[in-house]
């Protein structure tokens, strides 16, 4: 009993650091809203576990949303805006063209701006989404800052900067390094693999090549998938809807999805932390809850830099 409130002690204050750390870094805070909104977490955690009681998988939807809102032009809400005749948004580019849940911030928005008209960002409920679709699934519970503005430019030709499922280790080290990770939250963060799925479409490349790092029976598992089409799904691990450290293990028996999953194990440089987080997955809660708060700073808006929008899916 000691020992757990301990941690529970221990856990509270790495929070409260990281929201004065960060907050001193960008001006953000953990409390942002306390005067303005109070009731806005509240607001979007009930919003979001209302969304995944009807529909447990989109808890891996809107943390794949945080990330590649983050990836692309920082933390800002551009994931949302839709095209316009004169302007192709990041939302159509084909790498994003299988997000989804975009309802989910549509309907806690609407409620944030009845309670607190033009004070809560896009961007800030996207970050509170991730993390409470999270913790909703059984992963770690954290606190964001808060306080990040919405952007005013999405546009398709940005979205090259995302990681493809075709890097291999090196080379996914070196687009988290470029965006200040290291190779240790890297793999932390490849750990939201362990929600959701991905289509066939993504991994059929490594069933045509032959790829010697796939498993012989899981590579007849996804052929028969992919028989359905580029469109059929396959889910990374055997807990799809469950946030656990299982997307580990499946890297240790070749049954990595994707071949960007396989090549964290492949890698001597990465293949210790997989080890790690096979076996550890406190560690692996605590390294992943740590690399999300980082990054959801990635680039944000502050100030005159961004705004906040009435409607998410269009700039002021």
């Amino acid at each position: 009993m000691v020992g757990a409130k301990f941690v529970t002690i221990f856990i509270l204050m790495e929070l409260i650091m990281s929201g004065f750390r960060f907050g001193a870094v960008d001006g953000l805070s953990m409390d942002y809203y306390i005067m303005t909104c109070p009731l806005a977490d509240i607001i979007v955690k009930n919003t979001v576990n209302s969304a995944l009681q009807n529909d447990p998988t989109l808890a891996a939807a809107l943390v794949r949303m945080h990330f590649h809102d983050c990836f692309i032009e920082g933390c800002d809400g551009s994931i949302l805006i839709d095209s316009t005749k004169d302007n192709k948004a990041e939302k159509d580019s084909p790498g994003n063209l299988s997000l989804r849940g975009y309802e989910v911030i549509d309907d806690a928005k609407e409620q944030l701006e009845q309670q607190c008209p033009g004070v809560v960002s896009c961007a800030d409920i996207v970050a509170m989404a991730a993390r409470d679709a999270i913790f909703w699934s059984g992963g770690p519970v954290y606190d964001i800052p808060k306080g990040r503005k919405d952007g005013r430019r999405s546009r398709i030709e940005d979205t090259i900067n995302l990681p493809f499922p075709t890097f291999n280790a090196s080379e996914l080290i070196r687009a988290f390094g470029q965006r200040g990770f290291t190779a240790q939250e890297m793999v932390a963060l490849s750990g939201a693999h362990t929600l959701g799925v991905a289509r066939c479409s993504s991994f059929k490349g490594r069933l045509a090549n032959g790829d010697p790092t796939l498993d012989s029976d899981f590579a007849k598992t996804l052929s028969k998938t992919c028989s359905a089409g580029d469109t059929a799904e396959q889910p990374f691990d055997a807990t799809r809807n469950t946030f656990d450290s299982l997307y580990y293990n499946t890297l240790l028996t070749k049954n990595g999805l994707l071949f960007s999953d396989q090549t964290l194990y492949v890698s001597p440089k990465t293949r210790s932390i997989v080890n790690a987080y096979a076996m550890n997955q406190a560690m692996f809660f605590f390294d992943f809850q740590q690399a999300m708060v980082k990054m959801g700073m990635l680039n944000v808006k502050e100030g005159s830099k961004g705004e906040v929008r009435g409607d998410c899916r269009k700039i002021n």
